[in-house]
C-alpha cells in the first residue's frame, strides 16, 4: 500500500502523513482546475486544512472563505461544504480528518477508480459502485444531493444487485489484489 495517491482526472495528489484512530492527516496539491468538488458532509468526522501555499475557496454551510498560504480552516461535523482552486497556481495543503474512520479507504477507492477510467464525465463512480460505497463510508463522507434517504434507499435496492456483478466497497484494480 503506498503512501501517495494521484487522480489522474483532477491531477490532485495526496500523501497520506499520519494516521492514527483519532486523527488522518493529509499533504495534498491541488491543481487549478476551476472545477468545484461536490457538496458533502463528513456525518462522525470534524474536519479541516491548512493552505501551506497558494488560495483554496472553501463554501461551508452556504458561505464562502478563501483560505490562503499560512491560514487553515476547520469544518465541524454534519457541516455541507465544498472547495475548488479556481486560481491560476496548484495549492499545496494540509488537510486533517478527526476521527480518521475509513477516510483513507474512501480515497485510495475513488483515486482507484479514477486511474482505472471508471468515474463518469462528473468524476462520479457509476450507479453500481455508488450503491456499495454509500454504506461502507456513510460515517465518512455524504454527498448533501440527493438527500441522504434516497441515497440509503437506493444503495439497498441496487447494493445486493452491485455485490452479485462483483462490486465491492473498496476498489482495487485487479493488478493489485
Amino acid at each position: 500500500m503506498s503512501d501517495s495517491i494521484h487522480n489522474p482526472r483532477t491531477g490532485q495528489r495526496m500523501t497520506f502523513l499520519t494516521e492514527r484512530a483519532d486523527l488522518l492527516e493529509i499533504e495534498t496539491v491541488i491543481p487549478p482546475t476551476g472545477v468545484a468538488e461536490p457538496e458533502h458532509v463528513h456525518p462522525t468526522q470534524e474536519s479541516g486544512c491548512r493552505v501551506t501555499s497558494g488560495l483554496l475557496r472553501f463554501h461551508v454551510d452556504g458561505e464562502e472563505r478563501a483560505v490562503a498560504a499560512g491560514e487553515s480552516i476547520t469544518i465541524p461535523a454534519n457541516t455541507p461544504h465544498f472547495f475548488v482552486n479556481d486560481a491560476e497556481e496548484d495549492v499545496h495543503a494540509v488537510a486533517w480528518f478527526s476521527p480518521a474512520g475509513r477516510t483513507r479507504a474512501f480515497f485510495e477507492t475513488f483515486f482507484a477508480l479514477a486511474e482505472d477510467g471508471k468515474l463518469d464525465g462528473n468524476g462520479m463512480p457509476r450507479p453500481l459502485q455508488i450503491a456499495v460505497m454509500i454504506p461502507f463510508f456513510a460515517d465518512e463522507i455524504r454527498p448533501t444531493s440527493p438527500p441522504w434517504p434516497v441515497q440509503r434507499a437506493a444503495s439497498s435496492l441496487l447494493g445486493p444487485v452491485a455485490r452479485r456483478r462483483g462490486y465491492r466497497p473498496v476498489y482495487a484494480p485487479a493488478g493489485d489484489a
